[in-house]
């Protein structure tokens, strides 16, 4: 999704294969809408769209492999990213979809929600930083804290800024916790333990497991705000 009608305009976030975007206007092969998952609006160009399709299965590893036949050693026709949605049938330790097989080992039902954020973003350690990435080829720290809150069944917003409105604060003095959200200026992390946290670092480029001190860069002055999840959605490992 980009700011403009325009391959060269900006991206604003990015629609996952099998999420539902609602087309609002189309004008010189531009679809102008928003993602209905996160009401994010912005264009997309709509010879990439489709008829929405009710989905049964979500990819929660990194990549998953869209194969021609049933065999697990056979061809990968292409990748679906983490997140995306798929409609099919399940056989065996497969879904067969109307555009390949995919192993049953990278997905989970609708509705079925993993326990543990921390646990989703780890799988996409070494995705490079994407200015409105949601993908292990790309992301940037909103989309990586969206994705693996979503996963968990947890409707998270595509803005740092509005994903401080999650949770609630913690207390000064209070120890940061495994699933604590930590936002300073327009950044994003996730705690990993009591010192750790991961994030698309500032030097690192890339989806990392840093110190807390990290999470501000040297030139910022703003304070480190630390807010925490429901943990019932949240295994305390």
């Amino acid at each position: 999704m980009s700011d403009e009608p325009s391959e060269s305009a900006s991206a604003v976030s990015q629609l996952l294969p099998g999420e539902e975007f609602a087309v609002l206007d189309v004008t010189a092969g531009w679809a102008w809408g928003y993602c209905a998952l996160d009401h994010r609006v912005g264009y997309v160009a709509a010879i990439h769209l489709t008829d929405p399709v009710e989905p049964s299965h979500v990819v929660i590893e990194a990549s998953a492999p869209i194969q021609s036949g049933c065999d697990p050693l056979s061809h990968a026709l292409a990748h679906l990213p983490m997140g995306s949605r798929l409609c099919g049938k399940a056989q065996g330790a497969r879904l067969q979809t109307e555009a390949g097989s995919v192993p049953l080992s990278y997905l989970r039902p609708i509705g079925d929600h993993e326990s543990d954020p921390v646990d989703v973003a780890r799988r996409l350690l070494g995705a490079p930083y994407l200015p409105g990435g949601r993908t292990h080829q790309g992301m940037d720290c909103a989309g990586l804290v969206q994705l693996s809150l979503q996963l968990c069944g947890i409707d998270a917003p595509r803005d740092a800024r509005e994903q401080r409105g999650l949770g609630r604060p913690v207390k000064r003095g209070e120890p940061p916790k495994r699933g604590d959200l930590v936002f300073c200026a327009d950044h994003v992390a996730m705690m990993v333990d009591d010192c750790m946290v991961i994030h698309v670092g500032w030097a690192a480029r890339k989806v990392a497991v840093e110190p807390l001190a990290a999470v501000s860069p040297r030139a910022c002055a703003m304070p480190v705000e630390l807010r925490r999840l429901d943990r019932g959605c949240i295994s305390d490992l």
